[in-house]
Formats: C-alpha cells, sequence, structure tokens
C-alpha cells in the first residue's frame, strides 16, 4: 500500500465534514453583511457608499462604515463593550487561578499514594459528566445560602452587603475548569521520567529550583493544553454563568442571549462572528507558543 496515495473516499469525507463543521461558520459571517434589519432571509449585501436603499419595501440607510455598518453599531454599543470586558476579565482571571491549582492537584495526584487517592481521581470525572444545568443549580444555592448566612451574621447591608457578580462568575468557572486542566496535565504526567529530577537533586538543586527548572519546563506543554481549554470553556459557557451572574456582570454569552430573546438581527451575527475571530486569534497564538515549548 502507498502511504502517499490519497483515496478519493477519504477526499470526499473530508470534504463533507468540514463542510459540517464550518458552513454555519461561513453563513453566519455572510448574514453579519446582511442589509435587511431583521435576519429572516438574505435580502444582499450593504452598498458601501449611499445614501439610502430599498430592498424588498425596506428602507435601509448606509453609513460611512458600507457592509460593515452593523460592526460599527457593536463599536458604539457601551453594552457589548462591558460585556466582552467582563468576559475577558473572567475568562484569564478563571484560566490562571484553574491552572495553578490543577497543576498542582495533578502532581499530588500522579507523585503521591494517601488514602482518599482513588476517591479524589473518581471526583475529578463529576464535574466533568453531569449536566452544566445541574453545576449552575447548585452553584446558585450555595452562593445564595453563603452570602444569606454571611449577610445575617455580619449585619451587611447596602453596598457592602454580598451578592452575585463577577466574583462568584469567576469561583463557578474555576471549579468547573479545575478537572479538565488536572486531567490534561495528569496525561502529559503519565510519561515523565523522575531520573531527570533525581539527577537535579544530586547535583546540589533543591526542590523548588529542580521543579522551576526541570519539572516544569518538561510539562508546560500539557499545562498550556490545559490552559487553553480552560480559556475556551470559560469564554463560550452559558449556563453556569446564566445562574450565578449578578449586576454588572454580563458575558456575551449572556449579552447575545438577551438579543436572541427578541429579534435576530445581524448584529448578533456581526457580534458573533468578531467573537469567533477573538477566540480563533486566542486560540491560535496558545497553539504557536505550545509548538514553541515542545520544540525547545
Amino acid at each position: 500500500m502507498n502511504p502517499f496515495r490519497r483515496s478519493p473516499f477519504v477526499i470526499a469525507a473530508t470534504i463533507l465534514v468540514y463542510f459540517f463543521l464550518y458552513a454555519p461558520i461561513v453563513g453566519l459571517v455572510l448574514y453579519s453583511f446582511n442589509a435587511s434589519r431583521t435576519n429572516v432571509k438574505f435580502e444582499g449585501i450593504i452598498p458601501a457608499f449611499s445614501e439610502r436603499v430599498v430592498m424588498d419595501g425596506s428602507l435601509v440607510k448606509s453609513s460611512p462604515c458600507g457592509p460593515f455598518h452593523w460592526y460599527c453599531d457593536l463599536a458604539k454599543n457601551d453594552d457589548v463593550l462591558e460585556a466582552a470586558g467582563n468576559t475577558l476579565k473572567i475568562a484569564i482571571t478563571a484560566t490562571i487561578l484553574s491552572t495553578i491549582i490543577g497543576t498542582m492537584a495533578a502532581l499530588a495526584l500522579q507523585r503521591y499514594d494517601f488514602k482518599l487517592k482513588l476517591f479524589s481521581q473518581v471526583s475529578l470525572y463529576i464535574p466533568i459528566v453531569i449536566p452544566e444545568i445541574v453545576m449552575g443549580i447548585g452553584a446558585l444555592t450555595l452562593f445564595s445560602q453563603l452570602f444569606q448566612f454571611l449577610n445575617s451574621t455580619l449585619n451587611l447591608s447596602g453596598d457592602a452587603r454580598l451578592s452575585l457578580g463577577i466574583v462568584t462568575v469567576t469561583v463557578s468557572h474555576i471549579a468547573f475548569m479545575i478537572p479538565f486542566v488536572t486531567l490534561v496535565v495528569q496525561a502529559r504526567l503519565q510519561g515523565f521520567d523522575k531520573s531527570f529530577e533525581e539527577a537535579a537533586m544530586d547535583l546540589g538543586a533543591d526542590e523548588w529550583t529542580t521543579f522551576r527548572r526541570v519539572t516544569f519546563p518538561m510539562i508546560l506543554p500539557g499545562v498550556l493544553s490545559g490552559a487553553l481549554l480552560a480559556f475556551t470553556l470559560s469564554l463560550d459557557d452559558f449556563v453556569i454563568t446564566f445562574f450565578t451572574n449578578g449586576p454588572g456582570s454580563t458575558t456575551l454569552p449572556i449579552y447575545v442571549y438577551g438579543l436572541l430573546r427578541r429579534i435576530i438581527t445581524p448584529q448578533v451575527n456581526a457580534l458573533s462572528t468578531i467573537w469567533i475571530l477573538v477566540v480563533f486569534i486566542a486560540v491560535l497564538s496558545l497553539q504557536l507558543i505550545q509548538n514553541r515549548t515542545e520544540k525547545a
């Protein structure tokens, strides 16, 4: 069998798979330039420079932005910018903390034996397996009861009163992201050769120096993979965020859901297109960093 020969069936199957995956995204991007204010049907792309355009009896005023009319509207929308800022702040904070905790948990589970090791290992799969709505309701119940107890015990009132917000969303994201990071780093540690650490300590390095100069660089690709997975999960999470957010903590998925409850407009498609581009750039950047660390 010639390994360089490409079967037409394999090529056709590959094309169908990629079409199935990316056709909705291409349609979403195309409809973000729709001239109609209601995104029910495609009525043509917004002209580049004209005073007013009539299509199917509907009056559409074009702007200097031309086909990027809806994107310009998003740039002027303070609610969109606030939601995007909240999403990035929550994702970055939750990714950093969950990566640190998950990496430490993976090292502990891989290196040490203790009585509850089997229980700890099995419990990592519970947040992954159970539906997100169950975790969302559980987190909401926990925060509600905890805040009610603290507010009544400490006599907190007004602005000092504890309530749902960005902090609760971030903590909830960290809780369900830790198992993903731990399992990814633990998989990287499966083939780790401890003789490198032993050689470093024989040469006089202490435990911290050994970890910083030997262990961490060797497991860094796994740590970056876990961080990348956690970052993407936090960016597009809706269910858990929906139950744990409060005033001033609206994220982009929650904002888009609010828009969809009224009417689907090209503005929603434009916002989704921008977000897809942001996620793609973030994933590509982390992937390039991971490839460089593996080559090093």
